[in-house]
Formats: C-alpha cells, structure tokens, sequence
C-alpha cells in the first residue's frame, strides 16, 4: 500500500485519537497529546462525513469538556489547527477555544510567567557628564565597560575606568549627536575581568600597571577624554613597571663602566 507523507501523518493522528478515546472510555482524564489529537481527529472524520468547514469546527468544540481532561490542558490546548479534506478541498480549521467551558488555572496554569519581587538597583557609586561629539546617535549597553565605549564620546575616562552603566541588565543608554548629558556609574562586579569591548583591557581590571596600560592605549587610539597623566604620578600610583615601561638605556651595557 503507498501512503502519501500527509496521508501517513493522518493514520498516525487517527492512531493517537483513537487511543485517546479508549483512554477516556475507561475514565481516564486525558493529557495535551491526546485532547489534541481527539479535537483534530473530530475535524477530519467530519469533513470525511460531508460537513462543511463551520459544522466540523463546531463538532471538535463539543467533544470534549473541563472533566474529560486533566488540569491545566486547557490552558495549553487553547488552540488547534488540523487540515481536512472537504468536499469542496482541503481546507486548514482552526478551533478555538476548543473545550467548551474550562476555567483557566491562572497563575497556576503550566508555564504560566509569574513575575518575582522585584531587584532594587544599586545607587550610583559616581555621576559623569558625557558629550557625543559625533554626528551619529551612539548607544552604550548595561553591562559594557564604559571606559572602552565610543571613542567620540567625551568623559572622564580615567574615573570610568572598571566601571559599567547603573542601569537594569540589558537596557541601554543612548547619546544624541552633540549631545550631553549625566550618567551614573557602578563598579563591574564578579571577577572583574573585562575580555573584548574595544581591546584596551583584555584582562584583569585590577592587575597591576592595567590601568595605565589601558589609558596609553586609549590615547594612542585617539579616545577622547583621556587625561595627560604625569609619568611620576603613575609610577606613584604602581611602583612596578608597566608593559614597556623600564629605566632609560643609557648606550651602555649593565655592568661594563666606560
């Protein structure tokens, strides 16, 4: 015998019908597969008998009610739609609200999205004026480090430094072409490593000499709003050497007097 794939899914529908209604007969509640597959089955085994499309859709309505289905089906089974060969075509029903009288559940319905408490946000740990002075809108997200964002926004990068947006996780902030205006800051928290963003970090936030590595680094690339840092106040800040950084050569070997 050679079946059709739609005339295969139809057999495999007709099977999971009918063991829903051997599974009702013996008194048993039925779970979301089998209500779906009784309601859908009712529509096809209809149009199969001559009804037009309104008639089978009124038919799977009425063969199932809030006792005939375990709790909660309804609130899952809102819904279902079956393609059924009429008399005139195929045709696509859909059959809503398809057990007549169910109450829902409400909040405890199956997956059923009940907000929790909500999370106060921190206080900002700082405020800074930030300028665009670029002729785009630019957007900075939540958790991005705000010292590596746009090189066209002008602010105070060293006191951004290690720091993030205190907004609520995954908004953003967005800074009109030649705008300005105040944000507040809090501490980047966890491990406070900061991969990526704009490559000025690429590590540990609180390793000894990065912070200096990562203002060289935005000032070479042109950032704006880094500060012209005194040699001997960074080495005042961290007595070790930072990357490149070391004594002066002197055109002499070590060890070796003229």
């Amino acid at each position: 015998m050679r079946l059709t794939p739609t005339e295969r899914d139809r057999l495999l529908l007709r099977s999971a019908a009918e063991l829903a209604r051997a599974r009702r007969a013996r008194g048993l509640k039925l779970n979301v597969p089998e209500a779906t597959a009784l309601i859908a089955d009712t529509v096809c085994e209809a149009a199969r008998d001559g009804k037009r499309l309104a008639e089978a859709i009124a038919e799977a309505r009425a063969v199932l009610g809030p006792d005939d289905v375990l709790p909660g089906v309804s609130d899952v089974v809102t819904e279902v739609h079956v393609e059924a060969v009429f008399d005139d075509g195929s045709r696509l029903a859909v059959v809503s609200a398809p057990i007549a009288g169910a109450v829902s559940l409400g909040d405890e319905a199956p997956g059923a999205v009940v907000p929790g408490p909500g999370v106060p946000q921190p206080e900002p740990a700082l405020h800074l004026r930030v300028r665009n002075t670029a002729a785009v809108p630019v957007s900075v997200t939540s958790h991005f480090h705000f010292f590596e964002a746009n090189p066209r926004l002008d602010f105070d990068r060293a006191a951004a430094y290690g720091m993030r947006l205190c907004v609520p996780a995954g908004s953003s902030v967005r800074f009109d072409p030649h705008g300005e205006g105040e944000v507040g800051l809090v501490p980047i928290g966890g491990d406070r490593i900061a991969i990526g963003f704009a490559g000025l970090v690429d590590g540990p936030l609180d390793a000894p000499g990065a912070r200096q590595e990562a203002l060289r680094r935005a000032a070479a690339c042109g950032y704006l709003g880094v500060p012209g840092e005194d040699p001997a106040d960074a080495r005042a800040e961290d007595p070790r050497p930072g990357p490149g950084e070391g004594p002066a050569p002197t055109g002499r070997p070590e060890g070796n007097p003229a």
